[in-house]
């Protein structure tokens, strides 16, 4: 029996963008485009008409911008949606904040001579059509969710200059990190992340995210020492380790080959962690396709630090995650409503109150690795 092809309905201002998106989208046997929309006035009615299975959606666009008509559309009828963004800084803020609302993914569309570079990022935006129709969006209540952040304090006795959390995330991050950072306390160990984004983007997330969380969050740059009470992001398009030089850790940006397929890696980020901090170091790996982060992972864990994953029920993709807890690499897997304070739990005292601690590391016979 045939697979049932995946139904998208384009949404954009731009005939020739609609027209070329179409033409790239059902150029794939398994996807079939049941309609396109000029504004999401019309796209609303497409969407009852042809219900489809997910949403391209431009960010600005006449009657109603995308920002919006996605906030609108994941209260009251929540479906999967990829963003064409624009490789512009307000482009990458509106993208970010897209993701916050319950997009799925975005693809950045070229800034000019559309005809010529749109056809290369085809089999992109097939990937990410393909991978949204698998993902299960839920209702959002974005009022209710903020109100839910309450900030976690620790408890006395904890130095943490002794400490470091290293994040982990792919799609879905930007909302999962979020509702991480957002809870910890302004004395938090210091926290090194890396999101699978372009430049740009990762540059508008640091700076939103900091306007959120009571930590001290930035996009990194070579040579920041990672103190308590401060958050780095990695830059698109550029790894980031820890280093470190005496008593100190610092980030170390630089290179920009791909890892795994992913600049910068989730893997580069977690091995260098479990080589400079070793069992100093608490691992948080999050929603995300693909396997990055897996191997790190349990480099960091067979190096004396604590371990954990996003369970499958949280995640909006449970790729990266689910590759981590089956090799091993995960000593236990978490709510995301619960991870902050797991996390808080793990680099502090080991008695923290209602916190159980983990399983002990088993047999590295016992442990493999993440294949590609």
């Amino acid at each position: 029996m045939l697979k049932p092809r995946i139904k998208v309905l384009v949404v954009d201002d731009s005939s020739l963008m609609r027209q070329m998106l179409s033409e790239m989208l059902a150029s794939d046997a398994g996807i079939e485009v049941v309609g396109t929309a000029s504004d999401p006035l019309i796209a609303r009615e497409r969407i009852k008409a042809a219900n489809p299975d997910v949403i391209t959606l431009d960010i600005e666009m006449p009657r109603m911008d995308g920002l919006e008509f996605l906030s609108k559309l994941m209260t009251l009828r929540p479906m999967p949606v990829v963003m064409i963004s624009s490789l512009t800084q307000h482009g990458a803020e509106a993208t970010v904040r897209a993701l916050e609302l319950g997009a799925v993914d975005f693809v950045t569309k070229p800034s000019n001579d559309l005809v010529g570079q749109l056809p290369a990022l085809r089999d992109e935006i097939v990937a990410k059509v393909k991978a949204a129709a698998s993902v299960r969006v839920r209702q959002r209540d974005l009022a209710a969710e903020a109100g839910r952040r309450t900030r976690l304090t620790f408890g006395p006795g904890y130095r943490a200059s002794d400490r470091i959390l290293a994040i982990g995330a792919s799609t879905g991050g930007v909302e999962a990190i979020t509702a991480v950072i957002a809870q910890l306390p302004a004395n938090a160990p210091g926290t090194v992340i890396v999101l699978h984004m372009p430049p740009k983007f990762t540059l508008s997330f640091a700076q939103r995210l900091d306007g959120l969380a009571a930590m001290h969050v930035t996009e990194a740059v070579d040579g920041a020492r990672v103190i308590p009470g401060h958050a780095f992001i990695a830059p698109g398009g550029r790894h980031m380790r820890l280093s470190r030089s005496g008593g100190q850790l610092a980030c170390r940006i630089g290179g920009t080959d791909r890892a795994g397929g992913h600049c910068p890696s989730v893997d580069v980020l977690f091995r260098s962690v479990a080589e400079a901090a070793g069992r100093n170091a608490v691992g948080l790996i999050l929603t995300g396709m693909g396997k990055d982060g897996a191997n790190g992972l349990l480099d960091m864990r067979r190096a004396g630090a604590r371990t954990l994953g996003q369970n499958e029920a949280s995640s909006l993709v449970y790729g990266m995650p689910r590759v981590a807890f089956e090799i091993g690499a995960v000593e236990e897997q978490v709510d995301l409503a619960e991870a902050a304070a797991r996390l808080l739990g793990l680099a502090g005292a080991d008695d923290s109150p209602g916190l159980a601690p983990l399983s002990p590391l088993p047999p590295l016979d016992a442990i493999g690795e993440a294949r590609t």
